[in-house]
């Protein structure tokens, strides 16, 4: 079992930065690979970025690459994503996303979920 748990939302104008976190209990967090989705209203939950073990390979959707970095600390147990010029568009519920056998890419593939962390963008 894992329980994560995500921080660093908020409400950020247009061209902002954000840095949100996810921090892992229980299993042994580099066991696993983590992940990043985001659900904005009426929509379907998608995939954002993934990395892998060790934190040496990333993989990122069209839509935030160039934009946004995911890293991980494994001597802390926690997952980042690093997000920069934020577009309204980005505004949605961030989810925390743990896969034991590969790159959690799509939300039937994902063990593990986090509650969310809300992220607003302003026009």
């Amino acid at each position: 079992q894992v329980q994560l748990v995500e921080s660093g939302g908020g409400l950020v104008q247009a061209g902002g930065s954000l840095r949100l976190s996810c921090a892992a209990s229980g299993r042994a967090f580099s066991d696993y690979y983590m992940g990043w989705f985001r659900q904005a209203p009426g929509k379907e939950r998608e995939f954002v970025a993934d990395i892998t073990w060790g934190g040496l390979t990333t993989f990122y959707a069209d839509s935030v690459k160039g934009r946004f970095t995911i890293s991980r600390d494994n001597a802390k147990n926690t997952v980042f994503l690093q997000m920069n010029s934020l577009k309204p568009e980005d505004t949605a519920l961030y989810y925390c996303a743990a896969r034991n056998n590969g790159p959690p890419r799509r939300v039937g593939q994902v063990n593990y979920w986090g509650q969310g962390t809300q992220v607003t963008v302003s026009s």
